[in-house]
């Protein structure tokens, strides 16, 4: 009974790593369809949400079905506990794609920014596609340094988030009501993704070590 229990948890953590594959290849393709007003591509991650939402639901359902028949304690129950809130935090990962490729898919055939902001998104969506990958790596292989690392570059998009801001409430700034909203949004959008996956960080290191520090916690 004991062999069929791991075996259970070994799905659990397959199943995470296999939505948050889903979710990296996301972001990937929202970021350029964003950047470059890829009509094609941001529909195709609009449409392949599905796919995460669908995997998420089939892993809660997995989660719940151990805590009634195993009923777990201790570090084993954290995973299974850990891993229904982890899911629901790659789920809201792959609603911020799908945001980033909307804004993208309304403002086609323009480009959803104004030049001058355009590198900072450029950047925002690079760090975001690093997390996702760091993040799919960090709960394939439980690295805690990974864990720090996302950290680290989530403090980066934290920075270019404030970037964004001060420019749109700068005066030099040119932008129309709608353009104004629209940056506002996406910039939004990329900071969230990059919170959700600390969050996830911080689960994963404090299962690993048995640490938990609320002053590193993601909001």
């Amino acid at each position: 009974m004991r062999e069929v229990f791991q075996q259970e948890l070994r799905e659990v953590q397959d199943r995470l790593v296999e939505t948050a594959e889903l979710v990296a290849d996301s972001i990937e393709k929202a970021t350029r369809a964003f950047n470059r007003s890829d009509v094609t591509l941001a529909e195709e991650v609009i449409a392949d949400d599905y796919r995460i939402d669908q995997l998420t639901v089939a892993l809660d359902e997995l989660a719940i079905t151990i805590l009634a028949r195993q009923q777990p304690v201790a570090r084993d129950l954290r995973i299974v506990v850990s891993a229904l809130r982890i899911s629901a935090s790659l789920e809201r990962m792959g609603d911020m794609s799908t945001h980033i490729s909307q804004l993208a898919r309304y403002r086609y055939p323009d480009k959803v920014v104004l030049k001058s902001l355009r590198p900072t998104f450029a950047e925002l969506g690079r760090l975001d596609v690093e997390i996702a990958r760091k993040l799919v790596e960090l709960l394939r292989t439980e690295d805690v340094v990974l864990a720090e690392e996302i950290r680290n570059e989530d403090d980066k998009v934290d920075a270019l988030h404030l970037h964004v801001f001060d420019k749109v409430l700068g005066a030099t700034w040119k932008g129309e009501a709608v353009e104004t909203v629209d940056v506002t949004l996406a910039s939004r959008y990329h900071e969230r993704f990059a919170d959700h996956a600390v969050s996830i960080a911080k689960k994963v290191q404090y299962l690993v070590t048995g640490d938990w520090d609320p002053e590193k916690s993601a909001p």
